[in-house]
């Protein structure tokens, strides 16, 4: 298998520490690279995947995202007025009222990755990343070119570091880090607290219900990544975060073993492992029909395909439809995802409310 890199422009920044999960491998990486600043307007640093340290002699204070993951984080905040552009802006129904009220006053730089004259010519002070762009891409400005704007690379370490790290994935700690990061460089750290607090009482919640439940008895889970497409499937491997979104339901991703965040597999190798559920993960078409449509078109095609329709999760008709951007962007997507995939392979253990 041929390690895929993801086609995806941004990157996250990481915050400090704390576990939202079962104790694996995610909670070291906050404690290194971890944001210290002084009060008001003095220096503020973060650690980036490559163990550079970045530091700012203030907070910043206009900031352009990568994509709606970082952009979301940053509105959730409250930092939304340091934010001067996006690339791959959140679509129509991705955010609640509020926040899409806030997200469309920010600036469109690409609607997929920003090309980098008007990344350089934007007047940021810093460029949060939350996928690592491509070696040698020519979207991507060089270290030398960002120097020249005045531009400081912030990079979020759930995604972006992915690849680096050692070992599966099992809990949240790399994104609540991301999160509470981005507010030490924002002056929002209470706010960040906030977040992350209530993200790790959702998945504590789910644990509480569903136990601790042996490898063995864990039903085997596929995230089927539709848009990445159907000729030879997408596979999110153990170092990807939604590997520990899944850990956390209480399921086995069947391809947690795989060393990688992102691989391209066959076919053969899901049909040879059987899942019991399938998530059809598709993107964000704008909430709605168009969500439905493209989550219909998928388990379509998984019950006409040949070498799937015979799948044990397909005759069952054991499908989860959750957008893609909730399990492999970092976010409070990924608490709620933990809670929606608990809630359908155990409804049992949640019956009479939460």
């Amino acid at each position: 298998m041929s390690k895929l890199t993801r086609p995806i422009g941004g990157v996250i920044l990481a915050v400090g520490l704390l576990v939202t999960g079962c104790s694996g491998s995610g909670g070291g990486s906050g404690a290194k690279g971890a944001a210290s600043a002084g009060k008001g307007g003095s220096a503020v640093s973060v650690e980036n995947c490559d163990g550079q340290k970045v530091t700012f002699k203030a907070p910043p204070a206009k900031i352009v995202t990568s994509n709606a993951s970082a952009l979301e984080i940053l509105l959730r905040l409250g930092a939304g007025a340091k934010v001067v552009g996006t690339g791959f802006p959140p679509g129509k129904g991705a955010l609640p009222g509020g926040l899409a009220t806030e997200a469309a006053k920010v600036p469109v730089l690409g609607r997929t990755a920003i090309a980098k004259e008007r990344l350089l010519g934007s007047g940021a002070d810093t460029y949060v990343e939350t996928f690592r762009p491509t070696r040698g891409a020519s979207l991507t400005p060089t270290p030398e070119e960002y120097r020249a704007a005045g531009i400081q690379v912030v990079q979020m370490r759930t995604t972006a570091c992915a690849a680096q790290r050692s070992g599966p994935r099992k809990d949240l700690s790399d994104v609540t880090d991301d999160i509470e990061r981005l507010g030490t460089l924002t002056g929002t750290s209470k706010r960040a607290g906030e977040i992350t607090a209530s993200m790790k009482k959702k998945v504590e919640a789910v644990r509480a219900r569903i136990g601790k439940v042996p490898d063995e008895r864990r039903p085997t889970y596929f995230v089927f990544d539709y848009d990445g497409g159907t000729q030879q499937p997408t596979a999110v491997c153990g170092k990807q975060v939604a590997n520990a979104v899944i850990t956390l339901a209480g399921a086995s991703n069947i391809f947690r073993t795989c060393d990688s965040d992102y691989q391209r597999v066959g076919w053969e190798q899901v049909v040879g492992k059987n899942p019991d559920w399938i998530q059809l993960a598709v993107r964000n078409r704008g909430g709605g029909a168009n969500d439905a449509k493209a989550f219909a078109d998928a388990e379509h095609f998984l019950k006409t395909f040949p070498a799937t329709k015979g799948l044990k999760a397909v005759k069952e008709n054991k499908f989860l439809r959750i957008r893609s951007e909730k399990i492999t962007t970092p976010g409070v997507g990924n608490a709620d995802a933990v809670e929606q995939i608990a809630h359908t392979l155990y409804p049992d253990r949640f019956e009479g409310g939460q």
